[in-house]
């Protein structure tokens, strides 16, 4: 059988694969599948290189949040080694159905830091990820640290967190909150464990920047498929 148009492979970059169907979605006012929220994660690292920071793709938070058994969870967290990292970086899916790929209909960002031990919830939709986000938590939570404090983080929920607009930019949120994140880590010399990275999120992601950053992604993917 012949694949369609919207199934050519465009881009393989680190170990993303997005395909034009994906440029697609950044043409018009669409839901970021996982694939383009992978592709921003593993770019990010390139313009924030700090080894304090993990950037997770969202197949791993949602096979945490799903995986069926203790010991088999255990096996998967192990090599992430989320020990030796300051600030984790989780992107959270509402979809629960591990049958289906690519499922769900909102995402949200869950961030660890080391220094304060806690977990903040970022949603851009007034908690409607909050169920998701919580179950994250509680299943990675004992994962943090080799000491009991550290496998105890306080979980938070940004009740200020940037909002959106419409019903499809929540994936871009996402992105935005994060790269906004990473820069406040890599940045600010004198962290405050209380107020964190709060003021440079509000401050930094906004509708127009949001909507800003769908054609940023779109030249970042186009200029890369110039130099594969």
């Amino acid at each position: 059988m012949k694949k369609s148009k919207d199934d050519e492979i465009i881009l393989s970059y680190n170990d993303v694969v997005l395909r034009r169907s994906d440029l697609g979605i950044l043409n018009g006012p669409h839901f970021l599948n996982d694939r383009l929220i992978e592709f921003y994660f593993s770019y990010l690292p390139t313009t924030h290189p700090s080894p304090d920071i993990l950037l997770l793709p969202p197949s791993i938070p949602f096979w945490i949040m799903n995986c069926p058994d203790i010991e088999s969870l255990q096996d998967f967290v192990q090599p992430i080694n989320f020990p030796d990292k300051k600030l984790v970086i989780f992107p959270v899916n509402d979809n629960d159905d591990v049958s289906r790929a690519e499922g769900g209909s909102h995402w949200s960002l869950l961030v660890y830091y080391r220094d304060a031990n806690k977990f903040v919830h970022h949603d851009s939709c007034r908690g409607l990820n909050a169920w998701s986000a919580k179950k994250l938590y509680r299943a990675v939570v004992g994962y943090m640290g080799n000491s009991d404090k550290s496998s105890n983080g306080m979980y938070v929920e940004c009740d200020n967190s940037p909002r959106q607009v419409n019903g499809y930019d929540c994936g871009l949120y996402v992105t935005a909150i994060a790269r906004a994140i990473c820069s406040w880590y890599e940045n600010c010399e004198d962290k405050d464990n209380d107020a964190l990275w709060f003021s440079d999120v509000i401050e930094q992601v906004t509708p127009s920047s949001v909507a800003v950053m769908r054609k940023e992604i779109m030249g970042l993917i186009t200029t890369l498929m110039v130099k594969k």
